[in-house]
């Protein structure tokens, strides 16, 4: 029996770059993807379209390459719902605009600063449907100012930068998060003697979310591997693909075979236990694991294993209390992080601000950082914050030692 599904994605980008205080471009870009699936006895035609293509010629290439012969024996998934987080859409006129304003309030306000960047506009739209009766689809629209910032007395090409996402263009925020990473610069001071990095996780979550991977796992390849249902991590870490309403930015509810799950969430650690890998349907069979609905968009092929948004469950206290009158360290420059093959992690810092969770203090010295994977998600960790300072987004506090020292 012959089974027909589609995927689109339509994407509307629009950016103005920003070099040395000065608009030097603007560029804008529609693009429309189209993937066309046709199954049949196990096997999945696919035909990826760049552009707009009629329902009844899409189908029919997709047929077509059917004598490729890619196996998908997985059944294609039901299920009716959309979900819209668009609050507003600028104009190009108005990112144009925007983005003077900002330029000339900044280079005014600040005139010992160089800033590079942009400001950009992304409008989207991806949507799923076969004739099971799928139909799925996710809009949204977010803005992002990202700045890179340099003193007139420094020898580096960038001294730091901030950026800020938002759903609806706050001009106020953007300036007060200028004002705390531009009036501290400065003000140099020295690390105290606990160290504790405050910063957005993601960055951190890299490694573990690929030592995550059921595939790796199952192969003993994962850290993790032979670990599910031991406690690993700290009681107060938990973590979960969630893309439900609050939590998603830019990202569909549903995955790349069309996968859902009850309250948009799924928990792969629970207070410190490893609960399961993520596996798409393909990963599932293969190895005889939980199927946990990760698949991402393959446009011209299968779906594959991979869609997670994982986000640590946050506390009920904000950071300045979950730092009890202690300081942190923020870092905004460290390049070469990296996490050795054992989950060590070497983290150069170029450049850092001390803060006391909320307002930058001043600036740090450069230093190494050392920790790893199980003490940054264990005893040293201290949690995600309810609020969210600095960054306008979460932020996680972790312990760190300097490298070179023991304690």
């Amino acid at each position: 029996m012959e089974m027909k599904e589609k995927y689109v994605l339509h994407a509307v980008s629009s950016s103005v770059g920003i070099e040395e205080n000065r608009v030097c471009s603007f560029d804008k870009r529609d693009q429309t993807f189209m993937s066309f699936r046709v199954q049949e006895e196990g096997i999945l035609g696919v035909h990826f379209q760049q552009g707009e293509m009629g329902d009844e010629e899409g189908y029919a290439r997709a047929r077509r390459n059917l004598s490729l012969k890619r196996p998908y024996p997985y059944e294609m998934e039901t299920g009716s719902r959309s979900r819209d987080k668009t609050e507003r859409v600028l104009t190009d006129r108005q990112l144009m605009e925007i983005t003077r304003e900002a330029l000339e309030h900044l280079s005014s306000r600040y005139p010992d600063f160089t800033f590079n960047g942009g400001f950009s506009q992304r409008a989207m739209y991806s949507g799923q449907e076969n004739d099971r009766g799928l139909n799925y689809s996710y809009r949204d629209c977010t803005t992002d100012f990202d700045l890179s910032f340099k003193h007139r007395d420094s020898r580096e090409l960038s001294d730091g930068g901030f950026s800020i996402g938002q759903r609806d263009f706050d001009m106020e925020k953007l300036y007060a998060m200028a004002d705390n990473y531009l009036a501290a610069y400065g003000t140099l001071l020295e690390l105290p003697d606990e160290i504790i990095v405050q910063t957005q996780y993601y960055g951190l979550l890299g490694y573990l979310t690929s030592n995550l991977n059921a595939e790796s796992m199952s192969l003993g390849t994962s850290l993790l591997s032979g670990r599910i249902g031991e406690k690993v991590f700290s009681e107060q870490f938990s973590l979960a693909h969630d893309v439900s309403e609050n939590e998603c930015w830019n990202i569909p509810f549903f995955d790349g075979e069309g996968v859902t799950w009850p309250g948009d969430r799924l928990p792969y650690i629970e207070n410190g236990v490893v609960l399961r890998g993520y596996a798409d349907k393909r990963t599932a069979a293969k190895y005889g694991v939980e199927h946990t609905g990760s698949a991402f968009r393959s446009y011209a092929d299968i779906p594959g294993n991979g869609n997670v948004n994982l986000r640590i469950s946050r506390s009920d206290k904000t950071i300045r209390e979950l730092l009890g009158g202690r300081l942190t360290v923020v870092p905004l420059r460290c390049d070469g992080t990296t996490y050795n093959e054992k989950g060590e992690l070497i983290m150069p810092v170029q450049m850092a601000y001390l803060s006391d969770g909320e307002r930058l203090l001043g600036r740090l010295p450069e230093f190494t950082l050392v920790s790893s994977m199980f003490e940054i998600f264990g005893d040293d960790f201290i949690g995600v914050g309810s609020d969210q300072p600095v960054f306008n987004d979460k932020s996680i506090l972790v312990r760190m030692r300097l490298g070179g020292k023991e304690n």
